[in-house]
């Protein structure tokens, strides 16, 4: 039986982390109710990003840019570098618009389970940026899991001959918590109160 263009719809927005079947046809049906205000940006935005939308070669951010507009931002400052597991704890700690710095984005943690080694990871970039002169510090923003503190833990390892200052997000992040979770004012407490790791 072939499907019709609303059922691969459905089917599509379903696949989107949060949306099971039943939100993913109340989303198809909101949009296409409002197909000019809504249903035509959103085809020709997801078809313009689809080319556009490229990794940072600096950082590990999307933007359509490269570098990134916060690695470009000649107002940041280029001696801190937040080390972040995924970009939606980027994203996280943007919204607290306190941290002034540059990032760096792993692109997950060091995992036995998931067979994640470092090979598999955004790190040996990350080593040549705290090589620099211009790096002063280096803030571990990994999440309070057991693999996110394995990741710090290897991390100032391999940061020890760089000269750089270790600190870590100050505790207050739950134990098991991921930033991303996280309200603003908790997150913003815990980065201006961050602590040598």
């Amino acid at each position: 039986m072939a499907h019709s263009d609303i059922d691969e719809l459905i089917r599509l927005f379903g696949k989107l982390p949060g949306l099971g079947p039943r939100s993913a046809r109340r989303v198809v049906l909101h949009i296409i109710r409002q197909k000019e205000k809504l249903m035509a940006p959103l085809a020709s935005t997801l078809e313009r990003s689809l080319t556009s939308i490229r990794t940072c070669s600096v950082c590990g951010n999307l933007d359509s840019h490269d570098p990134c507009g916060i690695c470009a931002d000649a107002r940041r400052d280029p001696s801190v570098i937040c080390i972040v597991e995924e970009l939606a704890d980027l994203w996280a700690i943007e919204r607290c618009n306190l941290y002034k710095g540059q990032y760096h984005v792993l692109g997950g943690t060091l995992s036995a389970m998931d067979d994640r080694g470092p090979a598999q990871l955004n790190i040996e970039p990350l080593i040549e940026r705290a090589a620099r002169d211009s790096v002063k510090e280096i803030i571990l923003a990994t999440n309070a899991t057991i693999e996110g503190q394995t990741t710090a833990h290897y991390l100032t390892t391999r940061l020890e001959s760089c000269n750089v200052t270790i600190s870590r997000l100050a505790q207050g992040i739950p134990m098991g918590g991921e930033l991303d979770y996280l309200d603003d004012g908790t997150l913003g407490a815990a980065l201006k109160a961050r602590l040598p790791f």
